[in-house]
């Protein structure tokens, strides 16, 4: 006997709750679609046989799980999931490398099997993203694939790292760093790994560009508990200056309202007087926290430490080395 439209839609509903949240007790499921608990019985098996790999679960109550299965079944989504989807798909490769023609097909599909109202929806809203001078770099699909692994697997991960440009270095790698991955995160259109750094025993925020994983992986471990409880906080505190490895202070001789937004919230602003202000920052080199005195179109006077200050002296040198040389006839 072939499905009635009420029974079609009540399918649809079914299988909409399923894809919701992972695991649904059957009298929950029975008391949402307003039938019986046979009747949720019948549709889960009519969902299987097209296809939807939906397991039961032992319990007390008993309940449904809509497991991944070896093909992708026909995708059920709502006005809002479509337009979200289809949005998501044309920004996809605006931070991630690899997956543009992919991004494309998948969007194309969706928007195929689109009814009208939304598809409509959709052409009406492109986006375009333009590339700018500070652009983020972007990270290969397969490192995020393999950097997530090893975060799903909790798994030790080993690799080189590409340390910032310092002047006057010739080797651009760090030792290999051996650590504990536990989230994959974005930041300002950055892709970072925050992790437990083996070796050096303390948190470390890993930006993905510069890695360059090893295989294989090493043992599993036990996840440790993150600062801060998740890894949106821990990220906040990490940005506002708290892990960086170099950190000065600076007395600048402006008001304090005019010098917070362009010190950061990564800064530490206070008001010394009318037209003075401490700030305390950091950043991954003494060279790039020397040349943002140079910013600043006030005096600005360096309180410490004193590699803050050798590396101010050696920017000025070169500074007057540039000024003082003849470019080539």
């Amino acid at each position: 006997m072939g499905d009635t439209p009420g029974t079609s839609g009540r399918l649809l509903r079914l299988l909409s709750l399923l894809q919701a949240r992972r695991d649904w007790p059957g009298g929950v499921l029975a008391e949402r679609l307003e039938v019986s608990a046979r009747t949720v019985r019948r549709d889960v098996d009519r969902l299987r046989e097209l296809g939807y790999p939906v397991r039961a679960i032992k319990g007390p109550d008993g309940g449904y799980r809509l497991d991944a299965g070896t093909e992708l079944p026909p995708l059920l989504f709502d006005d809002e999931q479509a337009v979200a989807v289809a949005v998501a798909l044309q920004t996809a490769s605006a931070n991630v490398s690899g997956i543009e023609e992919g991004a494309l097909r998948a969007l194309a599909t969706v928007r195929q099997v689109m009814p009208a109202r939304l598809r409509g929806r959709i052409d009406a809203l492109q986006v375009t993203t333009v590339p700018t001078d500070r652009e983020p770099p972007k990270v290969d699909s397969s490192m995020l694939i393999a950097v997530g692994g090893a975060v799903r697997a909790h798994e030790v991960l080993r690799f080189d790292y590409e340390r910032p440009h310092r002047t006057g270095e010739d080797r651009p790698w760090e030792p290999p760093r051996r650590v504990e991955p536990h989230h994959l995160a974005t930041w300002s259109g950055r892709w970072y790994l925050v992790a437990w750094d083996l070796d050096r025993k303390d948190w470390r925020t890993f930006r993905v560009d510069r890695m360059t994983p090893k295989i294989p992986t090493g043992p599993r471990f036990s996840p440790r508990e993150l600062p801060g409880g998740d890894v949106a906080t821990h990220l906040q505190n990490a940005f506002r200056g708290r892990d960086w490895p170099c950190r000065g202070e600076f007395v600048i001789l402006a008001p304090a309202t005019e010098v917070q937004p362009w010190a950061g919230r990564q800064s530490v602003v206070e008001a010394l007087g009318p037209d003075r202000t401490r700030v305390i920052t950091g950043s991954w080199s003494w060279e790039r926290l020397a040349a943002w005195v140079s910013w600043w179109e006030v005096p600005v006077q360096i309180v410490g430490p004193d590699e803050l200050r050798d590396a101010a002296t050696r920017l000025g040198e070169r500074f007057l080395a540039a000024a003082r040389a003849h470019p080539p006839a």
